[in-house]
């Protein structure tokens, strides 16, 4: 693999729409098991027990479902520097610098071919907690609070796209990403694309689109300690009423023991345990697999459901019926 740029340190966070905000905040925090940690005018902010910044998840009231913006953390104010430069210098859509917010200081924001909008940023603020979430070790940002699933850090996002060749393209351009794994389909086109811009074996993932929509969302995850976690949390969706799409189960690419669901207005979110898996190859070769070998399904046999495939946010709105005359 060609040598890649370390300017961005890490994803940040994710901008999740909702049009059933009253519902999705509540399964994001008594359920799923987040902490509020702030709110400012139609969004709340939320984070995970070990997660150092303000936020990793930002919940905004909209009129529809799917992702607002993805935000990635920089290594320095050069690196800000280097990768706006680069990105300006890209065929790819900006939309140039903003303010910020509750989060973090100004960002870059700009565009992948898609629609789905990034921004990269480097001033950020850390959360601090108050004295009933302050937590024993000081290496903590705030304590075990054992709340719904309690995941432990935000651990990646999945994008869908028509093209995910293009948007490789656009990853290792603008966010200089290594490609860790990948789908080669028989057509010739790749299925999927698992990047990373850290020794986390991946931070995004981007799928090909079969729902017929435009830049949509296809989940974000969470990561938890252990496997015993995920089945824990399998009872907790359960005896809430939340609606679990498949797992648990362990991805044979990549590794990781999951479980999917949706939260109320139709966001797919995932719970993952990646184990200690860490790319810390600099040579790291990316890793293909074939359609074939992808349709034997998942790593113990459980077979990827067509909703896996289709469902996204925003939903597609189906075409109206037309009688036979």
């Amino acid at each position: 693999m060609d040598e890649y740029c370390a300017d961005v340190a890490h994803l940040g966070h994710v901008e999740v729409l909702t049009d059933r905000f009253d519902e999705s905040l509540d399964f994001f925090t008594r359920v799923y098991g987040l902490t509020i940690s702030g709110q400012q005018g139609d969004s709340t902010y939320l984070r995970a027990f070990d997660d150092y910044e303000y936020h990793t998840l930002k919940l905004t009231a909209a009129k529809t479902t799917g992702v607002g913006h993805i935000g990635y953390r920089v290594a320095s104010q050069a690196a800000l520097d280097r990768r706006v430069t680069a990105i300006e210098a890209s065929p790819y859509t900006t939309h140039g610098w903003v303010e910020g917010d509750l989060g973090h200081g100004r960002a870059f924001r700009f565009e992948d071919p898609f629609g789905h909008i990034f921004e990269l940023y480097w001033d950020t603020n850390r959360y601090q907690a108050p004295p009933d979430e302050a937590p024993a070790l000081k290496n903590l940002a705030q304590r075990y609070h054992g709340r719904g699933c309690c995941p432990r850090r935000l651990d990646h996002l999945n994008l869908l796209a028509d093209d995910v060749t293009a948007f490789r393209d656009f990853m290792v351009t603008c966010l200089g990403s290594r490609v860790t794994e990948q789908i080669q389909l028989d057509n010739g086109r790749l299925g999927g694309c698992w990047f990373t811009v850290n020794n986390k074996t991946y931070d995004l993932a981007c799928t090909e689109e079969h729902g017929g929509g435009q830049g949509r969302f296809h989940h974000v995850t969470y990561a938890v300690d252990q496997r015993e976690d995920i089945l824990r949390a399998a009872d907790i969706f359960l005896e809430n009423g939340v609606h679990i799409e498949t797992g648990p189960h362990k991805h044979a690419i990549q590794g990781t023991f999951f479980l999917y669901v949706w939260e109320p207005a139709g966001n797919r979110v995932e719970l993952a345990n990646a184990g200690a898996r860490l790319i810390l190859a600099p040579d790291w070769e990316t890793v293909t697999w074939t359609e074939t070998e992808r349709k034997k399904g998942q790593a113990w046999g459980l077979k990827t459901i067509e909703s896996f495939h289709t469902h996204g946010t925003p939903p597609v709105p189906k075409p109206p019926h037309k009688t036979e005359i």
